[in-house]
């Protein structure tokens, strides 16, 4: 059964208010683009023309403090804002300065940094990407190499961070790097902020499986850092990561896009291919359906649960935001698997850059045939990046269970 909430006059009205300004200010363009992304984001010009726009009508961060920008609503009125957002198709954006740096800075920063940044984060002038995992250091994140070292007033940073998403488009870095090499691996870590087009900063590109240039290694070859740009205490950038590492995978923001992709699925399965038998009469794959859809009506419950945290000033939790992060990614990757099942011999490798293609003409296949092989491809990435499901299940087994 679907999951119904009841929502408010007050909710109703604000969602009026959204679609007006969705029909006002999402022109075909900014849809277009995101339909044409066979990566999991946008290119940064159109994350910054959108985030433009949001920022000039108040909501360039809605789920933010009201103190530093947000807007002060509900859990309920957050969550209708990104049903009506993913149902007009508003193009998927990567905002890691607003979703995981930000909350950092809240808790962490000085006033003279978040006057530094805050302000440039919701305007979007400012594009960041994420220097946490390094070649032998991704989920086991506590072992990272690349080193700072004080020099005056400066650190001279040598290292390189691997997976590093849009950093060909970023002009700043939020960075782990190891400050004292002494005592437990958590230990002696240090956050600092930096711009990227800071002497001895290199990016190298990595292209992923789907074909996308996503991915980046950042190679920091005597990197001079100003003191003055760390976040929190020497050596105690471990505590700062943590707490971001919480808005990575438990933030939400991700069960009304997949309620898209599941009326998608369910629509394809249900039509069949060129006059074949629709795949919701083959028995298995209906069950295969159901369950889907019990577990997508779990993941809204959760969602809305780490909302109500988040605006009540509360941060996810550990083991809450590793419980969400498994169940996101599996309903998402199911998904993806069910369309290429159902798309059938439109989900060859190359049919996303065939059917996008600017001289192939009409579309080629159904339309959700057209995104089928790149959505499946991108989305195997997401039970490893931002902590595997393994180390996910560590987390819970410690901070909820107690084991």
């Amino acid at each position: 059964m679907p999951m119904n909430f009841r929502f408010s006059d007050e909710d109703e009205k604000l969602r009026e208010e959204i679609r007006e300004f969705l029909r006002a200010e999402l022109s075909a363009d900014l849809v277009e683009a995101g339909r044409r992304c066979s990566g999991m984001f946008v290119a940064r010009d159109v994350a910054q023309v959108w985030q433009r726009k949001l920022n000039q009508r108040g909501w360039g961060a809605v789920h933010w403090p009201v103190e530093y920008g947000g807007t002060g609503w509900t859990p309920a009125q957050l969550f209708i804002f990104r049903e009506e957002c993913a149902r007009a198709g508003v193009p998927s954006i990567l905002n890691q300065g607003s979703s995981l740096l930000a909350p950092a800075l809240f808790a962490y920063a000085t006033e003279e940094q978040k006057a530094m940044y805050l302000p440039k984060i919701l305007s979007g002038e400012h594009y960041w990407c994420q220097g946490y995992s390094e070649p032998g250091s991704g989920s086991d994140l506590a072992s990272l190499k690349t080193r700072a070292e004080r020099d005056g007033d400066d650190y001279i940073v040598n290292g390189t961070k691997i997976w590093t998403t849009h950093a060909h488009f970023a002009d700043h870095i939020f960075c782990l790097v190891r400050t004292n090499p002494q005592g437990k691996p958590q230990q002696g870590i240090s956050f600092l902020l930096f711009r990227m087009d800071t002497p001895g900063v290199r990016v190298e590109p990595i292209i992923t499986l789907a074909g996308d240039h996503e991915v980046n290694q950042v190679f920091l070859d005597n990197v001079r850092v100003p003191v003055a740009n760390r976040v929190g205490a020497e050596n105690q950038g471990w505590t700062v990561a943590k707490h971001l590492l919480e808005y990575e995978r438990g933030g939400g923001g991700v069960a009304a896009g997949l309620k898209i992709a599941l009326n998608e699925l369910k629509a394809v399965a249900s039509e069949g291919i060129n006059g074949q038998a629709p795949l919701m009469a083959d028995t298995l794959f209906a069950k295969r359906l159901r369950q889907l859809e019990v577990n997508f009506q779990a993941l809204e419950f959760m969602e809305l649960a780490n909302l109500a945290r988040l605006v009540s000033g509360e941060h996810p939790g550990s083991g809450a935001s590793s419980q969400f992060k498994i169940a996101s990614v599996d309903v998402e990757q199911t998904i993806n698997t069910l369309r290429l099942e159902a798309v059938d011999y439109y989900a060859v490798p190359n049919h996303t850059l065939v059917s996008l293609n600017e001289h192939a003409g009409e579309r080629i296949g159904p339309a959700p045939a057209e995104m089928a092989g790149a959505d499946y491809l991108s989305s195997r990435a997401a039970s490893i990046y931002g902590g595997s499901h393994q180390v996910q299940r560590n987390i819970i087994a410690k901070a909820v269970l107690g084991l």
